[in-house]
């Protein structure tokens, strides 16, 4: 029977079996956790060198336990981490009395969370910057508002895609037009958007990559948008994404081998040359870098800060860029094209 049983409770990844032992179960409080020992897991390493913060040092605040959304078909965190539908948070007042805690105790500048009233009514907004991660589609202007009064700065959404098949098999809940939406609402309430997008769907063409691509430098163009990363896609075993992906025949290495899937290079078809996608995801990091971003950020330098954090970000993103074999790909924002474009527009602004 009790063989029967362990039988049952198998579930298949490839050719390996694993079993399930139970649906994980937490109920405690989280209020009741102590504070993060900021010493013991030697904060300090990762303080200064985050591309998000602009202000140093700078922490992370750990307020809940997965997403509340939960749904993304592609992500870790809500389909193997953490048990679907648990999602839970501090308190506001737990969660600010550890950022009373780590701007006291550890004069930290920055910190990466979610927090607004305590912080406007305690004055601890004049005394350290916060960032987030958010939804689209999750405030309305009144609540950006209020994250501005509060001294939010950065803030991170996961588009993913400019095409809507994609978001909806994705099961995003969100829609294309809301993305500019979004965006607009934020940097209206002073705040400093950037958008994780990625590339490689075995469902997308190169049409339809593009499409992502061109709506990407809309945003910035429009001036919507201060960053972004750009990411090739990948199916991490365990979320529905890699299920469909052992389902359809879409892998292109060993479905157990899961040192394959550590972003080094796409793990999935595309219905395209792969060299194409690798050039793609270099035209979307190029998309922001142009001479009118460039020169709408050295107009919004006002203090040593600033500078630091633009020349951080500078660093990380001709990275990014280098990632890629220069012969394998054709855009570049490295020729004397672009920077002769950057100058033009430079004296252009200033002239006015």
């Amino acid at each position: 029977m009790a063989a029967e049983q362990r039988h049952k409770s198998q579930t298949r990844y490839g050719s390996k079996a694993y079993v399930f032992s139970g649906p994980l179960v937490q109920k405690h409080n989280l209020d009741e956790l102590p504070f993060v020992d900021r010493d013991l897991t030697h904060w300090e390493l990762y303080a200064y060198e985050n591309g998000n913060y602009k202000y140093s040092p700078g922490t992370y605040m750990y307020s809940g336990r997965d997403c509340w959304w939960g749904r993304c078909t592609f992500c870790v965190w809500d389909h193997t981490l953490n048990p679907q539908s648990t999602y839970r948070r501090f308190s506001p007042e737990r969660l600010f009395a550890e950022v009373k805690h780590v701007v006291d105790n550890y004069k930290v500048k920055e910190i990466f969370d979610d927090v607004c009233n305590l912080l406007i009514e305690s004055g601890y907004n004049k005394k350290v910057v916060f960032s987030c991660n958010m939804r689209l589609n999750a405030l309305n202007q009144e609540y950006y508002d209020l994250m501005g009064k509060a001294n939010f700065r950065f803030i991170l959404y996961g588009m993913e895609s400019g095409n809507q098949e994609t978001l909806d098999k994705l099961d995003k809940g969100l829609k294309v037009e809301q993305i500019e939406e979004g965006v607009r609402m934020a940097k209206k309430a002073g705040l400093e958007p950037h958008l994780t997008i990625m590339l490689g769907y075995p469902w997308e063409t190169e049409e339809m990559a593009r499409k992502t691509i061109a709506l990407s430098k809309s945003l910035f163009k429009k001036g919507c948008v201060d960053t972004m990363q750009a990411t090739i896609v990948i199916p991490y075993p365990g979320t529905p994404l890699y299920r469909e992906c052992i389902e359809k025949n879409w892998l292109t290495v060993d479905p157990n081998d899961y040192e394959e899937f550590d972003m080094r290079k796409p793990v999935m078809k595309v219905p395209f040359p792969e060299e194409k996608l690798y050039e793609m995801t270099q035209e979307l990091y190029s998309s922001f870098f142009t001479p009118q971003f460039i020169v709408r950020k050295v107009l919004s330098i006002r203090k040593l800060d600033d500078i630091k954090f633009f020349t951080t970000a500078a660093k990380k993103l001709l990275g990014h860029l280098l990632d890629f074999d220069k012969n394998q790909t054709k855009v570049s924002m490295l020729s004397p094209k672009f920077w002769v474009d950057a100058g033009r527009s430079m004296l252009k602004h200033l002239t006015k």
